[in-house]
């Protein structure tokens, strides 16, 4: 099967959207924690110029509105070149992602080249666990 888009976000979820953080907060947030070594968070760092340089800013990004970002795949070829380095990080810091393929996800509320935004659903029900699969 063919995705359409791709994210990188790992276990704990960002206050503001109550969603999985991406790659970069949580990167960033290794950096303001004192967690990497000073080489470790030059190299994060030249790697989130680059996507600055490179992607638009959405405004609902700048306006911190309740979304997310994903990767189009259609597109990401040279993107997942210059963020695996930071997958990297991730791992070598033993700080758990995960790398989620989807066509589906969610409403889309910007659109570039690279990405789309979706605005975050807030009103999706939490569903209880199942103890048992009998």
């Amino acid at each position: 099967m063919n995705f359409k888009y791709v994210r990188i976000q790992g276990r704990e979820l960002a206050e503001n959207t109550m969603y999985a953080k991406g790659i970069f907060s949580m990167c960033w947030k290794m950096i303001q924690d004192d967690v990497m070594e000073e080489e470790d968070a030059e190299l994060f760092k030249e790697i989130d110029s680059w996507f600055a340089e490179v992607l638009p800013y959405p405004p609902q990004c700048m306006n911190r509105e309740k979304v997310v970002c994903f990767f189009k795949t259609e597109n990401t070829e040279e993107m997942m070149k210059m963020i695996n380095p930071a997958m990297w990080l991730l791992e070598k810091y033993h700080h758990p992602f995960y790398v989620v393929y989807t066509n589906t996800p969610g409403e889309i509320v910007y659109e570039d080249e690279y990405q789309v935004v979706v605005k975050v659903d807030e009103n999706v029900p939490v569903e209880e666990f199942q103890e048992s699969w009998t």
